[in-house]
């Protein structure tokens, strides 16, 4: 059953001029502007009791009316799948996210997904976005998540991830001894010949911003920590593939495998088989979309990184 929603508003005369919808989305501010425009043609929003155009400009003192339904967002089932919840509120939910876990069904993967697992552990979340999920790790990247678990903290946790309020650092294990850290600020976009994969592109493309500083120097890998200042898809596995530094077992990003010189057969047996890349986003900080509080979550490294540091420190 869908949840309903009850609230007023009074334009105050300063807004006079401004379009219901701009007006609505001030008033309204827990709510996405598409989300009040929907509403709005829905005649679930009203002016003045009665149905008004979104562009539909105001003189002030107008009383806004909101009765709206919160529709389940998608025909997405509930799993029981385990989470590893690191920390859960009213308004939120962070999650330690394990390798090989999708985060959204697509296409071939429609069921044992995150999603379908958020929807089991909290129902009320079919009325969210996506379940409440405002940001993504690739299916085999583990680590730090945020699930908005009400419509206020989608549409603030949204904001501060496009306001890059949201700190994000991961750590990861690059193939080749780095002499030092960097920033790389190169825009990633489709491949033009790969389309399943991202590149580095001369044109067009989205602006990606990836900082990263050596953690551990090793014969020949570093154990490095990477803070984004963008949240591009594989942006960090792009990034330090196009300064050569690609991550340890991405396959999509990293290469043909090359036996690094004088490394013992262990050595050689943890590289090759390390499953998935080595690329886990240890800390998580943003402001709580209820307090306005600064909030840092971190998750340790898992099992098979411990072991590929500790088989890379044995040489």
């Amino acid at each position: 059953m869908a949840d309903k929603l009850q609230q007023n508003a009074r334009v105050p005369a300063e807004m006079g001029g401004m379009r219901f919808d701009q007006a609505a989305s001030s008033l309204f501010p827990e709510f996405s502007r598409a989300r009040l425009q929907t509403w709005i043609r829905d005649g679930q929003l009203m002016l003045n009791g009665r149905i008004a155009k979104p562009k539909e400009r105001l003189i002030g003192g107008e009383a806004l009316a909101l009765e709206a339904e919160l529709e389940p967002q998608g025909n997405w089932q509930p799993e029981a799948i385990d989470l590893d919840i690191v920390y859960e509120d009213e308004e939120l939910l962070v999650i330690n996210k394990p390798a090989g876990l999708v985060v959204h069904p697509a296409a071939g993967n429609q069921t044992g997904t995150l999603l379908n697992a958020l929807l089991h552990h909290s129902p009320a979340l079919e009325s969210v976005p996506r379940a409440g999920i405002v940001h993504r790790l690739d299916k085999d990247t583990t680590g730090l998540m945020v699930v908005a678990k009400t419509l206020s903290a989608h549409t603030d946790l949204v904001d501060q991830l496009q306001e890059r309020v949201v700190s994000r650092e991961y750590e990861a294990v690059a193939i080749g001894t780095m002499t030092g850290g960097g920033t790389v600020d190169a825009r990633i976009g489709r491949h033009p010949q790969q389309r399943k994969q991202m590149a580095v592109v001369d044109t067009g493309g989205k602006r990606a911003v990836t900082h990263y500083r050596l953690v551990q120097r090793f014969a020949a890998h570093t154990h490095i920590r990477v803070k984004l200042e963008t949240g591009r898809t594989h942006q960090i596995r792009v990034h330090m593939a196009h300064v050569r530094h690609p991550l340890v077992g991405d396959g999509t990003y990293g290469g043909r495998f090359k036996i690094p010189k004088g490394a013992s057969e262990e050595l050689i047996q943890a590289l090759k088989s390390f499953p998935r890349q080595a690329l886990h986003a240890a800390t998580l900080g943003l402001e709580h979309p209820a307090t306005g509080d600064y909030c840092e979550w971190t998750a340790p490294l898992p099992e098979d990184m411990l072991a590929l540091l500790a088989a890379l420190k044995q040489g």
